[in-house]
């Protein structure tokens, strides 16, 4: 739903991540969701030039602005983390809403080497074990946790089967190498939730994982 994800492999204007709002007879709890931008084979790493922030069609970008509502926390892998800061912080002219929504929203970024101030308002770093502190979330209060970006996180956490959704924007683009959404030894079992095209070409799709 996302922006570009440099987590994924290149330099740029970096993801946004985003939640679907339950429906309004359902109890919030707080859900463990992944979400990427990703090609027709599957890759989440940007290599190519296939991706422009500034070029969402209109119904995408409210959509994604839609979506924005349920995220309470956005957990990212430290290069991830780094190349939001980088940018979004800087983009005042924005306004879709997306620079002040991340400014804002309550940013845990997992990294050993990053220490002190991360740099980046409502960002606390997490030293110790990813899998541990993503399950720990699950007992704070609040809704969504959204992984974006960080595919070395995102792939622990597929490991570990702590997600509870994944989220994928997939663009008309075959890409034929890098880093693919799932693990290479991933089989998930998954039912789809929610699927709707685009004027772009762009595909959302929701899945949870089975049982």
């Amino acid at each position: 739903m996302p922006r570009p994800q440099p987590g994924h492999g290149r330099r740029g204007s970096p993801c946004v991540p985003w939640s679907v709002t339950p429906p309004l007879d359902e109890e919030p709890s707080v859900r463990i969701i992944i979400t990427q931008n990703m090609t027709l084979d599957g890759r989440a790493e940007i290599l190519d030039d296939w991706f422009d922030p500034q070029a969402q069609d209109e119904e995408l970008s409210a959509e994604l602005m839609r979506q924005s509502a349920n995220e309470d926390v956005l957990l990212l892998g430290r290069q991830t983390f780094e190349d939001f800061r980088g940018y979004w912080p800087f983009q005042t002219d924005d306004v879709t809403g997306v620079a002040d929504h991340l400014n804002q929203v309550d940013k845990r970024v997992v990294s050993t080497t990053l220490t002190g101030d991360p740099g980046w308002e409502n960002t606390s770093i997490i030293s110790g074990d990813p899998v541990e502190a993503v399950v720990a979330l699950r007992d704070e209060p609040g809704r969504d946790v959204i992984v974006t970006g960080s595919i070395t996180l995102a792939h622990a956490l597929i490991t570990a089967e702590v997600v509870d959704e994944f989220r994928m924007f997939t663009y008309p683009v075959w890409q034929g190498r890098g880093r693919p959404f799932f693990p290479d030894d991933a089989r998930p079992q998954l039912q789809l939730l929610d699927s709707r095209p685009f004027p772009s070409g762009v595909v959302y799709s929701a899945y949870a994982p089975k049982g």
